[in-house]
């Protein structure tokens, strides 16, 4: 059965909204997602029928609480594949890369090294710079072809018996790449390395199996996957979780106190220190069960549909100029104006009621890589339509017109 784009959208509010006096078109996705009613009346429901603090009370609403939220930590984990005591809840991504880095740093020495890509976002980045500025560890990146493609090659010339983690995206927020992260994990490992992955555009887009990767990390956040901001999740393998020290600390993350020795809590409690995000992780819970129930097979043709047919639309335009073209790519589109700022290409659109991302998308290294400072980006989702599509088009040769 074909997807049914308009059936979706009438589960999501705000796409009833304008903007403008226009209709909304939002392709801003990748960014982060809209919500559907499932995920608002989820967060609600548990916000004005049963909420309390979770783990540490013993009436009513604290059980009921613990179990909606534990419930959340084990959907995630069916989700990817995993157990639920290998599933860390995160406020989102970035934290859960920043808890994986500060906690291997201990292991780490002057002169090891962390290979990382160039179409990495600022949050698989900045953290391994952080040891590298107090820790002295040394870190190369893998280089971009002019289509957008990974360097397979060059990644396996860069790893080295120093090499000790290895860090990458799994899909570029940016190029749209897919990366063959089995294959990227599998070197990793045949070099002694740790793997970790950024599964923030991925996960959306496909199914995610971290056991079949063989990945040591796995790192995603809610609200793009059509849940809350706020939440997020790691996934480290148990043996990786348990190596690792305590990355806050506070309430819920011990096992003893006392004045003079602490002793710690088992993983997962170990790395959630204090009041955890509970309505969001019962958002996300909420998107899990929610997203599980389409077919996502058909949703993927759907986004690639869309993506296509702009394409075509646009065939003939050689005033823009578009950032990634790998095989396979994700249903981003990254493009350039001739003679246009990004800021000012999307700030015309939102006149027509196209929502567009514009800057640096958290990827400078990347933007350097192709020689400019900044894109606008139009991301695909479940809810756009080939009409959406169209305006889209419609409204791009417009700004176009208004530049040359």
């Amino acid at each position: 059965m074909a997807f049914d784009a308009d059936a979706i959208r009438a589960e999501f509010p705000i796409l009833a909204r304008r903007v403008n006096g226009k209709p909304l078109v939002y392709l801003d996705s990748a960014a982060s997602a809209q919500k559907p009613r499932a995920v608002i009346e989820a967060m609600v429901h548990a916000m004005e029928h049963s909420y309390a603090n979770v783990h540490r009370g013993l009436h009513t609403l604290a059980n009921e609480t613990t179990e909606a939220y534990e419930s959340a930590r084990k959907k995630v984990a069916t989700f990817i594949g995993a157990q639920p005591t290998e599933i860390v809840f995160t406020k989102g991504a970035t934290e859960a890369i920043n808890l994986v880095a500060s906690g291997l740093a201990a292991g780490l020495r002057p002169g090891d090294e962390i290979l990382l890509s160039e179409m990495e976002h600022h949050a698989n980045i900045v953290p391994w710079h952080f040891l590298r500025e107090r820790l002295g560890v040394v870190l190369k990146f893998t280089p971009v072809t002019d289509d957008g493609r990974l360097d397979v090659e060059a990644f396996k010339a860069l790893l080295t018996e120093r090499t000790k983690i290895v860090a990458l995206t799994h899909m570029s927020n940016v190029l749209g790449t897919v990366n063959p992260v089995a294959k990227l994990v599998g070197l990793a490992h045949d070099a002694g390395a740790l793997a970790l992955l950024d599964g923030c555009q991925a996960i959306v887009h496909e199914p995610v199996d971290v056991k079949a990767l063989d990945v040591d990390f796995y790192v995603f956040s809610g609200h793009k996957l059509y849940g809350p901001t706020g939440i997020g999740a790691l996934y480290g393998k148990a043996e990786r979780l348990a190596a690792l020290p305590p990355y806050q600390g506070g309430g819920e993350m011990i096992e003893t106190v006392t004045l003079e020795a602490i002793t710690y809590a088992e993983p997962p409690r170990r790395f959630e220190a204090g009041t955890p995000p509970i309505l969001e992780a019962i958002g996300l819970g909420a998107a899990i069960d929610w997203l599980a129930g389409l077919d996502r097979a058909a949703v993927a043709q759907h986004e690639h549909a869309l993506y296509d047919h702009v394409r075509q639309r646009l065939a003939g335009a050689n005033w823009l100029r578009v950032l990634g073209e790998a095989p396979g790519k994700g249903a981003i589109l990254s493009f350039l104006v001739d003679g246009a700022h990004a800021h000012d290409v999307a700030q015309i659109l939102d006149g027509y009621g196209i929502a567009v991302r514009a800057g640096a998308h958290c990827a400078e290294p990347l933007m350097r890589r192709f020689g400019v400072t900044s894109s606008a980006r139009a991301s695909f989702a479940l809810y756009n339509t080939r009409e959406e599509a169209d305006a889209f088009v419609d409204a791009l040769y417009k700004t176009q017109a208004f530049f040359a």
